[in-house]
């Protein structure tokens, strides 16, 4: 273990020990850390941090690149009384809200090619382990990091239920599944109790050293496939993964105003399903596609509205 990851883990360690919950600064900044490492550079730096930003986000600052950026200062205040080398990025360095990424909208086509993808990734196990995420993400609507933490005790077989963890905001909850996605964690289940039946991690999804996944290897695989399958070549963001919770949200509400449904009546389901604080994050995706805006703004103005099945 190197010595950033050394005083990482006793950095995290301790923000816990003081009742720190650090959501975000547990999957960015191993991240962070092995990007330091490929470099071959044993100090924060604020050129560093800025290139490690550029790295994972392109040139345009997302609502992420500040967190990033955040994750990083508090990080580098521990380190400075370690190595006095250390550069502190100050407060400001990337503007919050500077832009609103629009999200990719996957379609049924695109899905299927991206999971078709999985097969040229080496060994069946490794191939279905993100076959199956894939298809699990966009089916539910999980977030990324709720699929990564997901454990093999999580799955109610019987019941056909998944068990979310004490994710974002603290909330825990049930997330119930089709029999497809059923089946599809049945069969990536027996192949995983045949090629690893002795994982180190009670995870479910695990990695070829039969730990847990990490986002830092989740996310450029993922980009690895969608790249390989063609899809978003031509749309003005490209694809990411956690697109595929807003591409789940995006067509809910669709379904819903197509069929007539009271869509102000159920959006306190939808939130609580995709596990949001409060349904004013869930309204958030009605301007997400074009055609989901315009049937919203039909329904208020009472016109085009389906009737009630």
């Amino acid at each position: 273990m190197t010595g950033l990851r050394q005083a990482l883990d006793d950095y995290l360690q301790l923000r816990r020990s003081l009742g720190h919950k650090l959501a975000e600064a547990t999957w960015l900044l191993p991240d962070f850390v092995a990007f330091l490492d490929e470099r071959g550079q044993t100090t924060v730096t604020v050129t560093a941090a800025l290139a490690w930003v550029r790295a994972r986000e392109g040139e345009v600052v997302t609502t992420v690149s500040p967190r990033r950026i955040t994750a990083v200062r508090g990080f580098a205040r521990y380190l400075s009384g370690i190595d006095p080398a250390t550069e502190i990025p100050p407060l400001g360095l990337l503007p919050h809200g500077q832009r609103w990424r629009q999200p990719f909208i996957y379609s049924d086509a695109d899905v299927t090619a991206v999971m078709g993808q999985a097969d040229r990734l080496g060994p069946p196990l490794r191939a279905a382990t993100y076959r199956t995420r894939v298809g699990l993400l966009a089916a539910t609507g999980l977030r990324v990091g709720e699929a990564i933490k997901l454990d093999h005790d999580d799955i109610d077989w019987a019941e056909g239920v998944l068990r979310i963890r004490e994710t974002k905001f603290d909330k825990s909850r049930l997330v119930p599944l089709d029999a497809s996605s059923v089946d599809a964690l049945r069969a990536y289940d027996n192949l995983r109790e045949r090629d690893a039946p002795r994982p180190t991690d009670p995870s479910f999804f695990i990695s070829r050293t039969r730990r847990r996944l990490i986002y830092a290897v989740v996310a450029p695989t993922f980009r690895q496939m969608v790249a390989g399958a063609g899809v978003g070549t031509d749309a003005p963001n490209l694809p990411r993964l956690h697109d595929l919770r807003h591409t789940f949200a995006v067509r809910t509400l669709l379904t819903w105003y197509r069929t007539g449904v009271d869509v102000q009546a159920k959006i306190p389901s939808l939130s609580t399903y995709l596990g949001h604080r409060e349904p004013s994050s869930t309204y958030w995706y009605l301007s997400a596609a074009p055609e989901l805006l315009a049937l919203a703004a039909a329904r208020r103005q009472g016109i085009g509205k389906a009737p009630r099945p």
